[in-house]
């Protein structure tokens, strides 16, 4: 159960960076950072 919700966790990190990277508004980029920085760490398994 634990590699899946990694592996979930770790595409929803994958299409948030990407989403991150191609935005071209400021204010989507930094949601879109907020959100990353906590799936960064729950795949890194930094609670």
């Amino acid at each position: 159960m634990k590699i899946a919700y990694l592996t979930i966790a770790a595409a929803v990190l994958a299409l948030t960076a990407w989403n991150l990277w191609t935005e071209k508004d400021w204010r989507k980029q930094a949601t879109a950072a907020m959100v990353a920085i906590p799936l960064l760490l729950r795949v890194l398994l930094i609670k």
